[in-house]
């Protein structure tokens, strides 16, 4: 049947917004009533699909915004454009999630499916929307449900279903996983046009995965030839996938019902039918699968920056003590930090070594950026796109990844029931259409309900099978490296091995024009990387007065493909059949992730990624000679492989009491790239909560996700800090009357728990409104007024690349900027906490070397948060939520509200602050097979 479609690309990708001045010079009317009549080829409702082999009793849920349903066809993107309407299934799902935020405190069991879909297996006959044989063919059928349109694929043989898959996906997310193969590619402005957004997007990302045709290729050939039979049923899966694609397109575009985005950007002709939709092939899906590693999966990086730092540093206070306050502010084993294995087991990776070997720390002032963008014109060489150039090469080359997602898994022992508790999904951002889909899919080898990205729904990659369910955070330990290549003959030569050696040049050249989807006038460029053995130049520098080349060595670059066994494995019931089979499973899988389990009886966790194996002495923070006394043992440089930590060396358990993880550390001993795991972190949101939840027992699913509500509305920098902060203002009296009015509301908030919520659902308007903009303006002013006297301003800035200060909800950070939910990954709470706690002369492990605030002296720290608080308690709401093309200026809702960013034609609206994972679960198993 055909299935709406979506409209063009990311709110980084531009589009939506111009469709109203084309809506303008149309009768809209008229255009639509025409765009209708092809639509005629619609399935019966009827038919049924039994559940087979569910262990969940009617107890696994699972929810993802803003519905199932992601593509539109143009007559259904005018429509809501020029009305609001919504195509069946497109936003089904964004009320109930968006509800959960007011309706959480009087959650029970019985009413987890108010906010939650039914993710038991099969559709019950009085639920079946529809029932379709994709193709004709005999071997697979689609059923949809009534309430959310969710694809249930059954196959009778293992080639249908997976042809059944690649039709359900396209069904529901053809535009999306069009544009993601371009973004991956690195041809996203000559596919969807050349904003400033685009540019930036498919910068960002052809950067650290610069791959050509025989690249994506070989990736696939490797994959295959690596893993066995498991390998040739993989590609023969993608195969079969493939032609599902390839089968909707083809109907699809013969029928006149494909995404109307098509039209829009200039690629088919509304009244001829003329143009084309290309058919997908297999290097697409790596193409695909490169983003999302990117985005989500591949902890490191950094190096460079860590030098600049520690130079800065040891510039600023001497070598060694400069080192000390240097390795005090990474944090890289706080022993105050949030664990989600709390056991006291070790994990040992990436330590600091005692003697250090082969570092290369660039000259003072030496380092700069290797340009990506050549030969620009028109907009593609403005300042505009020169903005966006300079904030794509930031987000390419920072340790600071974008983690997300959080997991709550509670054992049996102390659950009401005696089976253990679930309450887990990945943050992925909020995106029209939604980058995941969801599906249940069933056939030979395959039984599984869940998400997936789309374009890579072969396999469910989270979710539950017959009697387990899995979900993932994403982990961020170093599988990045960085080398300094000497240069030889010139600026493109390098010394490999001795051997003075060519860079390879790859290139991408695009060019684009304005479309109705997006007036961005005319432009081009082309991107070019340099790639060395060490993999692409990222900076250029000299060290000890050498020139050299940084360059970025990843564990998977060049292994894009390699994961798909583990997800095979995942979806195959004859497979997982217990913790133990399941982190076999999700050892095959190569990018950085948490992996989490429960069934009935068990609930396990393990960390994976592609571990190198470090040559002795080698410090993983800071870059290293390419040479082969530094490079990662047992290293192939024609292939990228090395030797990798064994899985026992992995962060593992069964069985733990509880795990949580909200990208917080995984284990003691075990480094992650990024900084920040110290004594504050927004892991420690969900950890006081099901600590407290475990000591008293008898957890049921909705106090658990009671937890997770929670903690999605709390202000960690308030429920965390902000009482020790206000110990040192009340110190002495606040005389101030600004000051006291400040405390008051600070204090009141506090004791209401401190979280961003509306006075009632739907008000917009947040309780405790003033107390929220007081934090919010001082939290940067109070941080700046305590470090950067001490550190001075070089080494307060060069601490700030490393980490930011701030990531309140309202600020414009992570994958998709602003309005995206997730916040309070990334700032410096516990700096001040552990500062803070120090000059109040509290027991404080793990601390910064010296104290801060205000000298160190308690008054001194007094007058600076007093002082910085009064300047916060006079800004206007205005001056702190300035507001942008969603929100006007002054308006603190509006400012942290989520938005859906349009991936094409189809728009929604925003939704209040939650910080929470896109797609979730709630389990429950209540038998084994």
């Amino acid at each position: 049947m055909p299935r709406r479609t979506p409209r063009n690309t990311l709110d980084r990708l531009r589009t939506p917004g111009r469709f109203p001045g084309f809506l303008k010079t149309a009768s809209v009317c008229a255009l639509i009533a025409g765009l209708l009549s092809p639509i005629t080829q619609v399935a019966a409702a009827t038919g049924t699909a039994t559940a087979s082999n569910d262990y969940c009793g009617g107890q696994c849920s699972d929810i993802l915004p803003p519905g199932e349903n992601g593509n539109a066809t143009l007559a259904q993107v005018l429509l809501n454009q020029a009305f609001g309407t919504q195509p069946d299934h497109a936003e089904d799902q964004l009320g109930p999630y968006a509800n959960l935020a007011k309706g959480y405190p009087t959650l029970t069991n019985a009413t987890i499916n108010t906010f939650f879909n039914d993710a038991s297996f099969g559709v019950p006959s009085d639920q079946v929307a529809s029932t379709l044989k994709p193709a004709g063919r005999g071997d697979v059928t689609i059923v949809r449900d009534k309430k959310t349109g969710v694809p249930h694929i059954t196959g009778t043989t293992r080639y249908g279903t997976e042809f059944g898959a690649g039709y359900a996906a396209a069904q529901d997310r053809l535009w999306l996983m069009d544009v993601f193969r371009h973004v991956g590619r690195g041809q996203l402005t000559a596919f969807a046009g050349g904003a400033p957004s685009n540019q930036g997007l498919e910068q960002q990302f052809w950067r650290n995965a610069p791959y050509t045709e025989a690249d994506l290729q070989a990736q696939i050939d490797n994959a295959v030839a690596a893993n066995g039979a498991r390998g040739q049923q993989a590609l023969a899966d993608a195969d079969a996938y493939l032609a599902g694609i390839n089968a909707y397109i083809d109907a699809s575009d013969s029928g006149r019902y494909f995404p109307g985005e098509y039209v829009l950007t200039g690629h088919k002709d509304s009244i001829t039918n003329a143009g084309t939709i290309d058919h997908f092939k297999i290097t697409d899906l790596v193409a695909l699968a490169s983003v999302i590693g990117s985005l989500f999966g591949s902890g490191g990086g950094g190096e460079v920056d860590n030098a600049v730092s520690l130079l800065a540093a040891q510039e600023k206070y001497g070598v060694e003590q400069g080192t000390q306050v240097w390795e005090a502010f990474r944090e890289r084993n706080d022993p105050e930090a949030v664990l989600t294995v709390h056991n006291g087991e070790s994990f040992p990776y990436a330590a600091k070594p005692a003697d250090a070997q082969g570092e290369a720390l660039p000259d003072d002032g030496s380092v700069t950026t290797q340009p990506l963008v050549y030969d620009a014109a028109g907009t593609g060489g403005d300042q505009s796109a020169g903005a966006a150039a300079a904030a794509a090469t930031a987000s390419a080359l920072t340790s600071a990844r974008r983690g997300m997602s959080n997991a709550l898994v509670v054992s049996g022992r102390s659950t009401a029931s005696g089976h253990p508790i679930a309450v887990f999904g990945p943050q992925t951002g909020y995106f029209a259409p939604q980058l995941l889909m969801l599906q249940e899919i069933q056939g030979p080898g395959l039984s599984a309900r869940g998400a997936s990205f789309a374009g890579l729904s072969m396999y469910v990659e989270l979710g539950r099978g017959q009697d387990y369910a899995w979900s993932a955070t994403t982990s961020g330990q170093d599988i990045i490296d960085s080398y300094a290549v000497e240069l030889c003959q010139d600026d493109y030569h390098y010394l490999f091995h001795g051997v003075c050696t060519a860079m390879d040049v790859v290139e991408q050249k695009n060019a684009w024009k304005p479309t109705t989807a997006d007036g961005t006038a005319a432009g081009s460029y082309t991107m070019r990387v340099y790639r060395t053995k060490y993999g692409p130049v990222q900076y250029r520098a000299t060290v000890g007065g050498k020139k050299v080349a940084y360059t970025t060595l990843r564990s998977s670059f060049m292994h894009e493909a390699d994961s798909i066994i583990g997800f095979q494995m995942l979806n195959d019931p004859d497979y997982v059949k217990s913790p133990q089979t399941f982190q076999s499973a999700v050892q095959h899988i190569n990018y950085t992730f948490n992996w989490f389990y429960a069934d009935s009886s068990h609930t396990a966790y393990y960390n994976s990624g592609d571990n190198p194996v470090r040559a002795n002495g080698v410090d993983a923070e800071f870059p290293v000679w390419a040479q082969a006394a530094y490079e990662w043992k047992n290293w192939v440089p024609a292939t990228n492989t090395a030797a990798y930590t064994p899985p026992s060396a992995h962060p593992n358990s069964v069985d733990q009491d509880y795990y949580v993880s909200w990208n917080n550390k995984q284990a003691k001993d075990y480094a992650t790239a990024s900084w920040g795991d110290g004594s504050v972190h927004r892991g420690n949101l969900l950890e006081d909560r099901v600590r407290k939840l475990v000591a008293a027992g008898g957890v049921t699913r909705a106090a658990l996700t009671k937890a997770m509500a929670e903690a999605a509305l709390v202000d960690l920098r308030a429920e965390d800090v902000l009482p020790d902060l206000l110990k040192v203002v009340n110190s002495s009296p606040v005389t101030d009357s600004a000051a006291a009015a400040a405390v008051t509301k600070l204090q009141t908030w506090l004791t209401a728990g401190g979280r961003r919520t509306e006075t009632s659902a739907g008000s917009k308007t947040y309780a405790d409104a003033d107390a929220i903009r007081i934090l919010d303006a001082w939290w940067p002013l109070l941080v700046k007024a305590e470090f950067e006297p001490g550190l001075g301003a070089d080494l307060y800035s060069a601490f700030t690349a490393n980490l930011p200060v701030d990531e309140a909800p309202s600020a414009a950070h992570g994958p998709t900027g602003s309005h995206a939910g997730s916040s309070f990954q990334y700032g410096w709470w516990s700096y001040v906490d552990k500062d803070v706690r120090a000059v109040l002369g509290e027991s404080v492990q793990g601390g910064l070397t010296r104290k801060y605030c205000g000298g160190g002296t308690l008054s001194g720290c007094r007058d600076v948060l007093i002082s910085t608080l009064k300047t916060a308690a006079g800004k206007t709401a205005a001056q702190v939520y300035p507001g942008d093309t969603l929100c006007a200026a002054g308006n603190q809702w509006c400012a942290d509200s989520i938005v859906q960013r349009t991936l094409g034609g189809i728009k929604h609206g925003n939704i209040s602050w939650q910080n929470r994972p896109t797609f979730q679960q709630v389990v429950e198993f209540t038998s084994h097979r």
